[in-house]
């Protein structure tokens, strides 16, 4: 979360290639520690990401590390309508593991709103990494970024609370 504040701080004080060169440090750790496929695939990305930013000279490649993070995230969630169970579905399937049919399609609609979610602020935060200043690229993606996902993880909370009341009534 703390990327694009340390990002935003450093530009002007630290070349952006020893940015880039801490990018791929801290995408390796992640990766590391989450053991996930998709942090490797983050990984990688960031190393291009580096390589360019060692190429270039310049802060735009590390300020494109937002939009590869949700391009991952957004073909993971867009892969698991090809290959079930969705993202959303494993996740409930933690804590219900006996998902009903109505639950398995409300995890798959919930998964193509996570999908939207990503393009957006991919978009966004691409946008401001191209023609945002440095202010309004932090403020996006160190900030704004994080409460949009916030509603939209409390919005989708609320919904499921009247899904799940809608059909213990139903089933009643």
């Amino acid at each position: 979360m703390a990327y694009p504040l340390v990002v935003y701080l450093s530009i002007g004080h630290l070349a952006p290639q020893w940015l880039a060169l801490l990018l791929v440090l801290l995408a390796v750790a992640r990766a590391c520690v989450a053991g996930q496929r998709f942090w490797w695939l983050v990984a990688g990305g960031a190393a291009l990401l580096c390589a360019a930013a060692w190429w270039h000279g310049d802060a735009l490649a590390v300020k494109l590390y937002p939009v590869l993070v949700n391009l991952v995230l957004l073909l993971v969630f867009a892969f698991s309508f090809w290959r079930p169970p969705s993202v959303v579905e494993r996740l409930a399937r933690l804590r219900e593991p006996d998902l009903p049919p109505s639950g398995v399609r409300y995890t798959r609609q919930v998964t193509g709103v996570w999908c939207g979610f990503f393009v957006f602020n991919g978009s966004m935060a691409l946008y401001t990494a191209l023609w945002g200043s440095d202010r309004q690229w932090a403020l996006y993606n160190g900030l704004l970024a994080y409460v949009l996902m916030g509603l939209l993880m409390a919005a989708e909370w609320c919904v499921r609370q009247r899904v799940r009341g809608k059909q213990e009534k139903g089933s009643a």
